[in-house]
Order: structure tokens, then C-alpha cells, then sequence
């Protein structure tokens, strides 16, 4: 089945044409071509994402972007075999372009159509099997050993915890009750006057700090990481970081100054991260973490959670404490694109018996609140 994803939830216009083969172990997929128009520099001077100006850009750039994916997969829309897009959640203004595109060449073309959760997109994309790299990845659908799996997306607009019991069973048992991880990154970056987005700004200080050169002893807040629930709360984090600031002008200039506040930054952030993960992990013994979502490309959070899950797979004395398993996709498919929704747009139709029969294109509607469940 060769499978058109339409991704334009927030400020990338994102489209990719998919070949999903069934297979005796599961599904391989060959990524025949991934365009991605990113808005950066449109949104840069406002420090985050402007709707209508996001909108505007994907009206902009999305037909653009569709006969480049097209050209690049040495096809046309006549061997479309289903569309995936994007319906939720994400900015109603964006989403409306995307859904509006997917209906129209639905509708003229007579193809199959399915919505997409972009959250649901994120968790699909990490399944890649991260050895065999990205083309010719098999998705081990059958026996379903990864599963129950605990997913974190973290994103500049969401932070959740998954439970996972199957493909398509999903169970929100933790989210962020204020800011994202990524917009605490923007925020903080824009205090520092760091720029946007602000998560590798942060990233790319923080490199620079020399522990043994330390010379503020930073420290931060971890924000609920002592809570037993699995919900996050960042928004004290950004203001710990503003009363910092506020109280140290005298250094704020400093480089060396800003490199620690961005490490210490970093580390509260990736801290309650890998602490609520592995405690749902343990609790709801899951055989999988998936790290997905735009701060998943961050290399810090991922060495430290393949680290953390090292630790698990050997134990002590050599008894695994638990049999665990690590999934994250490629930096490239960290960010938001369209691989991720035809992907997860292929495992909807195949999941959904009433799938096909009827126009179906008149179904779909966007949801900027759409919950994953």
C-alpha cells in the first residue's frame, strides 16, 4: 500500500509518500520521499509559533511541498492507495489548511482518506527498527513482544505519558499541567535572548560548560519529580530561571555564566523526564519505552534515557531487573513530518473494519483539542 501523509499541525508543512509492504514478521516501510517546509525564520522574531502566520504558510508552501514529495517518489496521486493527515491536536488555523488539502485530493481522486493523531504519529514513527536504519524498517505488529510500552512525547506543545497496551490502545497516565518541555526550552532561551527555537539554542550552550570550571553552582528546581503521580509542571522551572536572571544582571553577559544556567536548565528538564518514565515503567511493567516528539532530537535526553535503560537491561548481579528495550526515531524524524502520520494512518485503516466502504473524505474533520486514546 503506498500511503500520502499530510502533517501540518503547528508551523512545518510536512508530506511523504510511504510504501507499506505486510510481511510474515509484520510490516516493512520504505519512505519513498519526506518534504518538510519549516516556518523558523517566519516565527524567530516573535520568540514562538504565530497561528495565523503559520497558517498562511502552509497555504503557502503546502501544494509546493505535495508535487516535491510526488516527484522525489517517482509517482502520482493516481497510485495513491490512502491518505493519511493530520486532524488533531495541534493549531486549529494550521490544522484546517492540512485537513482542507487532504479532503480536496481525496475527493478528486477518489482515494481512501483516514485522520491522524499527531501524537499517535509520534509514537508510530520512534517503531522504526533504529539497526536496520530508516528504509526497509520492519514493525513487528504480530506477536507484539514490545508491548505494553510506556511512550513520552515531549514536545514545544505537549508532554505526556502514554501507556501503550496495543497498537491504537492508548492510555494518557501523565501530561504536563502548564508548559511543555519545549516551551520551557523557548522560554528560557528567549530570558537569555538565546533565540528560537530554544531547545537546541540551550542544547548548544550547554555543551560548551566545563563542570570542573564551574564557577555559579546553579541550581534549579526539578519540578513535581517527588509526586507519585506522572504528571510534569515546568512553568516554576522557567520562573526559577527568570528570578535567576533578574537577580544576577551583573552576569548575565558572562558566557561561562549562561552555559552552566543552560546545563542546569537541561538537566532539570531531562531529570523529571527519565524519573516519571522509569517510575511508570516499573508500575505498569512495561517491556518498551519510546522517547518521540521534537525534544526527543535532543542528544543529552537521549543518551541519558539509553543510559538509564542500560541500567535496567543488566541489573545487579547480573539479574535484569526488568527486560526492557529503547525506541527513538532519527534525529530527521524526531521533528514534526509527514512519515509519522502516513505511517500511523496505515495501522488506522488496517485496524478500522469499517474502513473504505463509503466516501469517507466528508468524515473528517479537525480537532485542535484531540485527546490520544
Amino acid at each position: 500500500m503506498t500511503v500520502l501523509g499530510i502533517e501540518t499541525s503547528c508551523d512545518d508543512t510536512g508530506i511523504a509518500v510511504i510504501k507499506a509492504t505486510p510481511t510474515l514478521v509484520g510490516v516493512k516501510f520504505d519512505i519513498l520521499s519526506n518534504v518538510i517546509s519549516s516556518q523558523i525564520k517566519i516565527h524567530a522574531p516573535f520568540g514562538g509559533v504565530v497561528p495565523n502566520l503559520a497558517a498562511r504558510e502552509h497555504l503557502k508552501n503546502i501544494e509546493p511541498c505535495l508535487k516535491t514529495a510526488l516527484k522525489e517518489a517517482s509517482i502520482n496521486m493516481r497510485r495513491i492507495d490512502l491518505i493519511a493527515v493530520t486532524i488533531g491536536p495541534g493549531l486549529i488555523p494550521s490544522l484546517l489548511i492540512g485537513v482542507n488539502f487532504a479532503k480536496a485530493l481525496a475527493y478528486k481522486y477518489n482515494i481512501p482518506i483516514v485522520g491522524v493523531n499527531h501524537l499517535e504519529g509520534h509514537i508510530a514513527v520512534a517503531l522504526f527498527s533504529p539497526e536496520r536504519g530508516i528504509s526497509n524498517s520492519k514493525f513487528l505488529i504480530s506477536k507484539q513482544k514490545f508491548l505494553p510500552a510506556i511512550a513520552l512525547v515531549v514536545s514545544g506543545g505537549h508532554t505526556q505519558l502514554v501507556l501503550m497496551r496495543k497498537i491504537g490502545d492508548y492510555k494518557v497516565i501523565g501530561e504536563t499541567r502548564d508548559d511543555a518541555a519545549g516551551e520551557c526550552f523557548d522560554k528560557v532561551a528567549k530570558l537569555l535572548g538565546l533565540g528560537y527555537p530554544g531547545g537546541p539554542k540551550i542544547s548548544a550552550e550547554a555543551e560548551k560548560f566545563e563542570v570542573k570550571g564551574s564557577k555559579f553552582e546553579i541550581q534549579l528546581p526539578r519540578p513535581m519529580i517527588k509526586h507519585k503521580n506522572f504528571d510534569f509542571s515546568f512553568s516554576g522551572l522557567k520562573t526559577a530561571v527568570l528570578y535567576l536572571v533578574q537577580d544576577n544582571k551583573d552576569k548575565i553577559k558572562n558566557p561561562e555564566f549562561i552555559q552552566e544556567l543552560c546545563k542546569e536548565t537541561q538537566q532539570a528538564i531531562i531529570d523529571v523526564l527519565i524519573n516519571k518514565t522509569f517510575k511508570a515503567v516499573e508500575k505498569y511493567k512495561a517491556k518498551t519505552i519510546i522517547l518521540s516528539g521534537g525534544v526527543a532530537a535532543n542528544t543529552e535526553l537521549r543518551k541519558q534515557f539509553e543510559v538509564q535503560s542500560s541500567r535496567l537491561r543488566q541489573g545487579f548481579g547480573g539479574q535484569a531487573k526488568f527486560k526492557i528495550q529503547f525506541l527513538v526515531p532519527t534525529k530527521n524524524l524526531c521533528m514534526d513530518n509527514g512519515v509519522m502520520i502516513a505511517m500511523a494512518g496505515y495501522l488506522a485503516a488496517k485496524r478500522d473494519p469499517d474502513f473504505g466502504r463509503g466516501k469517507s473524505w466528508n468524515r473528517i474533520i479537525a480537532n485542535a483539542n484531540l485527546r490520544l486514546n
